[in-house]
């Protein structure tokens, strides 16, 4: 079992790390996720197995709640989120929300957490992405076509440990 979900893991990277399959991803399997994670309290979603995270944040405009998923890491207890878009020309909304407002719910796996964000920078932000894109090498790939911008890499704390 375990080689057939990395198998489908690798497949679902190479998709995504194409324009046309980056697109696919943020705009399909993003919003099934919304539904799916919720449903299956976090065991299952069309990201990586074990990796996808739904965050909730709050609307930077509206005020409303908003729901993205997304591929995760762990650093220590903090969870580490790329804001790649697919490697489109803008950050994505998501990302926004954050900066206006920085605490955030997650679920992943069977938990409900509540996080706060900040914005990884300098030597910090260079050693989780290439992190990351050594497990998901798809973000190499957005950041190639994200020629106009340098792709935010956020980190989750626990609320308690702020």
């Amino acid at each position: 079992m375990g080689r057939i979900l990395d198998s489908l893991q690798e497949m679902g990277t190479a998709a995504s790390s194409s324009k046309i399959g980056g697109i696919l991803y943020h705009v399909v399997c993003r919003r099934i996720d919304t539904v799916l994670i919720p449903l299956s309290k976090g065991r299952l979603s069309m990201g990586p197995p074990g990796q996808t995270v739904l965050i909730t944040t709050t609307g930077a405009k509206s005020g409303k709640p908003r729901k993205a998923s997304l591929a995760f890491m762990w650093e220590g207890d903090d969870m580490i989120i790329v804001a790649s878009k697919g490697g489109a020309p803008h950050h994505p909304a998501w990302f926004h929300n954050l900066k206006a407002e920085p605490r955030l719910v997650v679920q992943y796996r069977g938990a409900i957490e509540d996080r706060v964000a900040r914005e990884a920078i300098g030597e910090e932000r260079e050693k989780l992405f290439d992190m990351m894109s050594t497990t998901f090498s798809n973000f190499a790939a957005y950041q190639e076509r994200a020629t106009e911008r340098r792709i935010p890499v956020m980190v989750l704390s626990r609320v308690d440990s702020c």
